[in-house]
């Protein structure tokens, strides 16, 4: 299965300027409008995000099997900006993206730790564990009941064949590393 990175970009209002790329808080409702229009279009939302500063830009990541195209992104933007439009939940001007999730994907809902079981991957933990927080190996997979019976537990077996078991509510960061 190949990836690669498919970047469909729209225009809302756009000021041109640099902004920090710092990430800000998205609305549940532009969360849900987003999943909404994906879904309709049989793609898979894969993360939606907003960053920037004074530039806001609105990211999401879409997928299928397969992979997807220009042409999926492109009517997912479409779609999308006509609805961001008309419901007007960003009160900032923004630029919207809409792009496959690329080489080295990120790892956001709880099953894509099985999904992409067997596959190497870096952790980035929001505090230390054991002095520790970059975690790279093999993606083992997601243990569902971690040392609290709610705490569930990615783990991840590194170069020396040790397993790190790393609670899911501690990851900041995630994603499966290309292969050299």
């Amino acid at each position: 299965m190949g990836y690669y990175v498919i970047v469909v970009t729209h225009p809302h209002l756009w000021a041109a300027g640099c902004g920090s790329t710092h990430q800000l808080k998205l609305d549940l409702r532009v969360q849900e409008l987003v999943e909404k229009v994906v879904t309709r279009q049989d793609l898979e939302l894969v993360h939606v995000e907003m960053a920037g500063g004074h530039s806001p830009i609105l990211r999401v990541y879409i997928d299928k099997p397969g992979g997807v195209t220009v042409e999926d992104c492109a009517a997912v933007s479409e779609r999308l900006s006509l609805h961001l439009d008309v419901e007007d939940f960003i009160p900032t001007n923004y630029l919207l993206e809409v792009a496959s999730p690329g080489l080295d994907r990120g790892l956001y809902k709880a099953a894509d730790y099985e999904r992409f079981a067997g596959l190497p991957a870096h952790i980035k933990l929001e505090a230390p564990l054991n002095g520790q927080r970059n975690f790279h190996g093999k993606l083992i997979g997601l243990n569902q009941t971690g040392a609290l019976a709610d705490e569930p537990t990615v783990i991840l077996e590194d170069e020396t064949g040790q397993q790190h078991r790393l609670p899911l509510a501690q990851i900041a960061k995630a994603n499966v590393e290309i292969e050299p």
